[in-house]
């Protein structure tokens, strides 16, 4: 039997390429998605005649519930968000209502509905163990919260929002902590994808071939992002209900090491500078996932490499300089 699959934010970095692996599944699913931007349509132009678009402002709270109403679907994957721990220095009001209230939104309406039955999985994210010490790594399900950007903060509140909703009205709930995915159509502002784009830029003769950077030791888990909506899908499959989850691939990189590898891809000589004003005002040193729990739940791991990912990313960029 078709399923129906609701996407928030499926025209986002990750929504995209999950709605590419559902599509996938030999129309096992019809597949629904929300939509803030015209311009981020371009992330699933070459699979929109199989989607059903819908714009819509999660903060919206009667749309949201008209949505819910009118779909009723049997699979939602909240994608949704402002997602760029920089920015959120910059805006956090913005970043933590906005990350906060849709969420609401959209769990009000699945409960009004009593879409009890419903799957729903709820993306926390690793970036709320923030500053963890060396002696707790890697990073389990049981790691204290150090959240270091207001990202981070609006993400805890996500992560017991979804926990609370399975206590109280039993809503059928798997939350996912990811740690930092990566690849193609990835906005600027997250550091891989801005890397590319300026190597891409320098490439083209359109900068100066001189890489202007911020802090390159801190080390992070980095998986590709085709291998992490698949383990999205898998959550909702496999996990437990009311569970938690950390996904990533239990290795860490410095910043300077994917800098490297992406550098020895371009196509002439570029200068690093190390620049002052890119620095946060606090950074986590290091973040490694152990995703045991995960793992021997639903049997997942990545299967892309990170020289790979790297190359997909900066032909990615190539492509639309």
């Amino acid at each position: 039997m078709t399923q129906k699959v609701l996407i928030t934010g499926i025209t986002g970095f990750a929504g995209s390429f999950l709605a590419e692996h559902l599509l996938g599944q030999s129309g096992q699913y019809k597949i629904s998605g929300t939509y803030l931007t015209e311009t981020s349509i371009a992330n699933v132009a070459h699979i929109k005649k199989d989607l059903n678009l819908i714009s819509l402002n999660l903060l919206h709270k009667d749309k949201v519930s008209d949505l819910i109403s009118k779909i009723k679907p049997d699979l939602i994957f909240h994608l949704a968000a402002l997602s760029s721990p920089s920015d959120s220095f910059k805006s956090p009001a913005e970043t933590i209502t906005n990350n906060v209230v849709a969420q609401i939104n959209l769990l009000e309406a699945v409960r009004a509905q009593n879409l009890t039955n419903s799957k729903i999985l709820i993306t926390s994210s690793a970036d709320i163990y923030g500053i963890v010490e060396e002696k707790n790594l890697p990073i389990d399900e049981e790691t204290a919260f150090m959240p270091a950007n207001p990202y981070a903060v609006s993400k805890i509140t996500q992560d017991f929002l979804a926990w609370q909703y399975f206590i109280s009205y039993k809503l059928n709930i798997i939350r996912v902590r990811p740690f930092n995915h990566i690849g193609p159509r990835q906005a600027p502002g997250f550091v891989v994808s801005d890397f590319a784009k300026r190597i891409a830029y320098i490439e083209k003769g359109l900068t100066e071939p001189i890489l202007r950077v911020g802090n390159l030791a801190a080390k992070r888990d980095f998986t590709d992002v085709r291998d992490m909506t698949g383990a999205y899908m898998l959550a909702l499959e496999k996990g437990k209900a009311g569970d938690v989850y950390n996904i990533g691939s239990g290795y860490a990189y410095s910043i300077e090491e994917i800098l490297n590898i992406l550098l020895s891809m371009a196509k002439l000589k570029i200068t690093v500078k190390k620049d002052s004003l890119l620095i946060r005002p606090s950074d986590t040193p290091k973040l490694i996932c152990n995703s045991e729990k995960f793992v021997k739940a639903t049997g997942w791991k990545p299967v892309i490499s990170l020289t790979q990912t790297l190359k997909d990313t900066l032909d990615y960029w190539r492509n639309i300089v």
